[in-house]
């Protein structure tokens, strides 16, 4: 049985063999006679880049309109440019998702993607149908690798690339949902991190203008602009403007699989900006310059114009610098920090010193206030301090200033309020005779004023039996 559904054929096939041992297919008389024998499958010509036809085939399917709707599901996803074969692989959709995700994302990220997709999603998933893939085979895979103690960030980290390219999927409608979201695990917390205090920050520096002067400016320049790693040591001579104090953020210097050092572009469309420069800062740069040669190199070379670069003129390695600090530090006598936590102690400084947030946020280029309020607005115990302590001594204010008006108020008679208003009116409406004011002894001119004599209350009126 043959039907034709637009483009393509559905038709009903089995596997029996005749005595010769070929498989009947289509043509198996059982067919005919028993509606419930074989499977259903669908068959459609695609054109080929060299001009040929080639025919997609897929069976299994249960039912006729199972599969015109897998027939229908492949013509949608010819039309949209994306693979819509129900027999396509976890690891075929990965693997083509991995080469279109080349075009847009970051090499620095695209070696992460690839490692989470290669070394561990394909070996857990790749043999599934994309179809098939349910929720139930991600849950499964979280619980076995907990069990045999696989790091959980390095776990959520895979998750998310998984997630990442099946909502991708379901953006282009090749699948009606993801069915790694929600997540099977959560985003493990970030672990606390120590900061140096000003002093231990102070007495770092002077250890290293005295043991490593080159990597003692590196320093000062990341403490004083709060910039990344990777955006200083990408910074070169011609984005830095002295006589203006400002520089210009306009690439970054990444490092793939932590040996392939290359020039990118800066983590977000607004970390791409400038960066005012402090007096100490643009003395660190002038000795930087003075002590360190520029080599001339070829113009088409990225890291031709380096600001802080090896003698040769070739960029310093992100592990170079990470080394250097944690050697330097130790020899200081100061905590065990990285070089991130260079950017954490600027926004620490800052917001101890009474910076309002967004004008932090705005010097550290975040994208959105919130970005520096949930990740900095935790690490000033000063601030903390003194929040608290304002709250203290507001409602330590505010509790005294309710005792002493509470305490006169319950000595005042009740409605006394009242009495006193009334006593203003009849004031006004009656005023005290000349004789017994002071304006009495000054003389009269004008018209003369009839004064009445005042009204009397109702208990002072004379008794008419008086």
């Amino acid at each position: 049985m043959r039907t034709s559904v637009g483009r393509g054929r559905v038709y009903r096939r089995c596997g029996c063999r005749n005595a010769q041992h070929h498989q009947l297919g289509a043509h198996c008389p059982h067919l005919v006679t028993d509606s419930e024998h074989g499977t259903w499958s669908f068959a459609i010509d695609v054109p080929t880049p060299d001009r040929r036809r080639t025919t997609v085939r897929r069976g299994g399917f249960a039912t006729q309109d199972t599969a015109e709707q897998a027939l229908g599901r492949f013509l949608e996803g010819e039309a949209g440019g994306y693979n819509a074969d129900p027999n396509q692989t976890v690891a075929a959709y990965l693997s083509q998702w991995l080469e279109a995700k080349a075009l847009v994302l970051k090499p620095t990220t695209m070696a992460r993607y690839r490692d989470y997709v290669r070394n561990d999603l394909i070996p857990a998933f790749g043999t599934l149908k994309l179809d098939q893939l349910a929720h139930r085979h991600i849950s499964a895979y979280v619980t076995r690798q907990v069990t045999a103690g696989r790091g959980r960030t390095t776990l959520y980290r895979s998750l998310a690339t998984l997630s990442s390219a099946l909502g991708d999927a379901v953006r282009q409608h090749r699948l009606p949902h993801n069915p790694a979201s929600p997540p099977v695990l959560r985003r493990p917390p970030a672990p606390e991190r120590r900061i140096w205090t000003a002093e231990e920050a102070a007495r770092f520096l002077a250890h290293c203008h005295q043991a490593d002067p080159e990597m003692a400016d590196l320093f000062e320049f990341l403490i004083g602009t709060g910039m990344r790693k990777g955006e200083a040591l990408g910074l070169h001579w011609n984005d830095v403007h002295l006589t203006e104090g400002v520089l210009y953020v306009r690439c970054t210097l990444s490092a793939i699989n932590n040996n392939r050092l290359v020039i990118t572009t800066p983590k977000t469309r607004s970390s791409r900006g400038w960066v005012a420069i402090s007096p100490r800062v643009a003395t660190a740069l002038r000795h930087h310059a003075r002590t360190t040669p520029r080599t001339r190199g070829d113009p088409d070379d990225p890291f031709t114009g380096l600001v802080f670069c090896r003698p040769d003129g070739r960029p310093l390695g992100p592990h170079h610098v990470l080394d250097r600090l944690h050697q330097l530090s130790k020899e200081a006598g100061v905590p065990r920090i990285t070089v991130h936590d260079l950017r954490h102690l600027a926004a620490t400084i800052t917001i101890t010193a009474g910076v309002p947030l967004t004008v932090v946020s705005k010097t550290l280029r975040h994208s959105t206030l919130s970005t520096t309020a949930n990740i900095y607005s935790h690490l000033t115990r000063q601030a903390a301090r003194e929040a608290v302590d304002t709250i203290d001594h507001t409602l330590t204010e505010a509790e005294k200033a309710s005792h002493e008006t509470g305490h006169k108020a319950w000595l005042r008679p009740p409605r006394d309020h009242i009495h006193r208003l009334g006593e203003v009116v009849r004031r006004l409406r009656y005023p005290v005779p000349p004789a017994f004011s002071a304006a009495a002894s000054r003389p009269q001119t004008g018209r003369a004023t009839t004064l009445r004599p005042p009204r009397l209350r109702t208990h002072e009126r004379p008794s008419s039996h008086g």
